[in-house]
């Protein structure tokens, strides 16, 4: 590390990085955007976990979002991102997120940086190969970790056949182009095989995806020693593009199953849930003489396939094997052309190896995990055994440069790396143990990244920064092509929520038998009503608090004391719901709990809860219309 490193991290204050960096939260289940070349954090993201500090998952309007055909699931493990792009190039409209344990896809709305929908992924378990675009965001693509036996089929079966009764399931999932919403359009029945990362071809191999898969043994058990036995596994090769026709044409099947569609409105301010209960499905087997599918060898289970910025050449990682290999897409349709087979793996077509292969980087390192480029012919590749990055050139295969991690780095990112036209400049490793670089915090240290500079021809380690969660992996922009586009307040007029309130005068509050639905507004520097009695124990007590606000970050947040859910954080124009059950009786105080002005402190308030069955009245107000006796 030079001299001049910090001077080429340092952001002035006022000024912007250069940088969004998108970052998997693992097993906090949200993802975390940094500026970069600074390592600043600037938001946690709620994504597949209920989060204290915005009330996500706690409001009755984002509770739906955590709704699955196994009911509400609080938590997640969020491993990949992909920003949605066009014509290859990323466009900053979406943010695609996955999760790990219960099958989901997320999209998150960079103009609000929040979560707008999460489909579930049916037939299919371990949802980590996934979320994977085309070039045009036609198709978020999701393949599953552990092959299962579909839902239509009996699954109380013995684990002992695997090999004959589970199956994969690659999902692909329609976007529309002008909304996002999302649905799943097709699945993929494959051989009992695990998927890990993937990417879309373009330029030349446009229309076509690679699956990087391992487990072609069809082990069960013991995976460690019993997925590693053949020295090669396979790139699955699939026409994309074909087997949407197929699909659209009817050669699929109908699969009934369960699986949840939740969608936030931002003009209702609320999600609803719907529990889907079908999907078509193309058993591939049945499709060999489509030519759709065909398997390619790759040294030994493999944890990535991915594409460079022509299109031309895609690289296997074999994390067991000591070589990276490089595969041309033109020969491999010439192999397909010519039948130029080694034999079949459950009826699909293997591609002769060498008749598919670019050239081998050799000795490249130990553990190679994930490759990404840069926009001068470079791939970078990350080594986890041996902890380092080394940058290589694609089409000669010669290793350029080596730099050490700290240590046993896992993903990295390099500026849209991955799309056709890479940004560069900056490269990111994602490293899984931190051991000596941070003060230590107890037998669990923190999360490390460390930025490269690779501009020159040696890469340069110019800045080491903690993130939360495990960062699996990430997707990095430059901030021009989102941050003027933020969305700044939520127009209070195009309020559709059920309860908003938009004024001061509108607020009132609403019994029907034991529910008290209490409409409340937010204001610097006070909260109306301030004063409510009438409360009795027994009522479920809904608040609707509508921030009346219409300036750019002046939310507030609304809390009662000893609510055993969360505070909820409401949005300048926007309307919230905190259920609140009484627990004693007596006086509850309430409250901001973001701080919004000098008078902050004194936004507050005082609930009367009486015992159940007592006749006190129903009665509210603040300041000169506060109840008095």
């Amino acid at each position: 590390m030079t001299g001049d490193a910090a001077q080429r991290v340092y952001v002035a204050p006022g000024q912007y990085d250069e940088v969004y960096s998108f970052t998997s939260g693992g097993f906090s289940g949200q993802v975390s955007v940094y500026g970069i070349p600074s390592g600043r954090m600037l938001k946690v993201l709620p994504v597949f976990s209920q989060d204290p500090e915005t009330g996500y998952g706690y409001s009755e309007e984002t509770k739906p979002m955590l709704m699955t055909s196994h009911g509400f699931v609080p938590w997640g493990d969020q491993h990949h991102l992909a920003i949605s792009q066009t014509n290859g190039e990323n466009d900053g409209r979406w943010l695609f997120a996955n999760e790990n344990n219960t099958p989901r896809v997320a999209r998150l709305d960079l103009t609000t940086f929040t979560t707008s929908e999460i489909i579930e992924i049916p037939n299919s378990a371990g949802n980590h190969s996934s979320p994977f675009i085309t070039e045009n965001t036609e198709y978020v693509v999701a393949g599953t970790r552990f092959s299962v036996p579909f839902d239509d089929e009996n699954g109380d079966i013995p684990i002992a056949d695997y090999a004959d009764k589970f199956s994969g399931a690659i999902s692909f999932i329609k976007v529309n182009p002008e909304t996002g919403r999302m649905n799943i359009d097709f699945q993929l029945k494959t051989p009992p095989v695990n998927y890990d990362l993937s990417h879309t071809g373009k330029g030349p191999s446009s229309g076509w995806f690679f699956f990087s898969t391992y487990n072609t043994e069809k082990a069960h058990t013991l995976l460690e020693v019993n997925a590693s036995q053949r020295d090669k596994d396979f790139i699955l090769a699939v026409n994309w593009k074909k087997a949407a026709e197929l699909a659209k044409a009817g050669k699929g099947r109908t699969v009934k199953t369960k699986y949840a569609h939740n969608v936030y409105d931002e003009t209702t301010h609320t999600a609803t849930s719907e529990l889907l209960t079908d999907v078509t499905v193309l058993d591939v087997k049945d499709l060999i003489d489509e030519g759709f599918a065909y398997y390619i060898p790759c040294p030994k289970s493999p944890h990535g396939t991915d594409v460079d910025p022509t299109g031309e050449y895609f690289v296997g990682s074999g994390k067991l094997a000591s070589l990276l290999p490089v595969f041309s897409f033109s020969k491999m349709m010439k192999a397909i052309e010519d039948k130029n087979y080694e034999g079949d793996f459950d009826g699909i077509p293997v591609l002769k190896y060498d008749a598919v292969l670019h050239g081998e980087v050799q000795k490249p390192g130990l553990g190679p995990l994930h490759t990404e480029f840069d926009s001068e012919g470079n791939a970078y590749t990350s080594f986890f055994v041996s902890s380092e990055v080394v940058k290589w050139n694609v089409k000669t295969l010669e290793v350029i440069d080596r730099q050490p991690t700290f240590y046993s780095t896992g993903h990295l990112t390099v500026v849209g790396g991955d799309t056709a036209k890479p940004y560069g400049k900056y490269l990111v490793a994602w490293n899984k143990i931190t051991k000596d670089r941070y003060l230590p915090t107890g037998p669990e240290l923190a999360q490390s990244a460390q930025l490269f500079d690779i501009t020159g021809n040696k890469m340069e380690l110019l800045l080491d920064f903690p993130t939360i969660g495990e960062p699996h992996y990430a997707q990095m922009i430059p901030a021009d092509k989102i941050k003027d586009n933020q969305k700044r307040i939520y127009d209070i007029n195009e309020n559709n929520h059920k309860y908003a309130t938009k004024s001061e005068d509108a607020t009132k509050i609403e019994r029907n038998g034991n529910r008290v639905d209490i409409y409340m507004t937010l204001i610097r520097s006070h909260i109306t009503p301030d004063n409510i009695e009438g409360i009795r124990m027994g009522d479920e007590v809904y608040f609707h608090v509508t921030n009346l606000e219409q300036d750019w970050d002046l939310p507030h947040g609304f809390a009662i004391m000893g609510n055993n859910n969360a505070e909820v954080l409401i949005l300048p124009g926007e309307t919230k719901t905190l259920k609140w059950i009484p627990t004693r009786t007596g006086i509850i105080p309430f409250y901001c709990t973001d701080f919004c002005s000098a008078l902050h402190q004194e936004m507050q308030g005082y609930v009367r809860v009486s015992p159940a069955g007592s006749n006190t009245p129903t009665r509210f107000g603040t300041g000169d219309k506060a109840p008095a006796n």
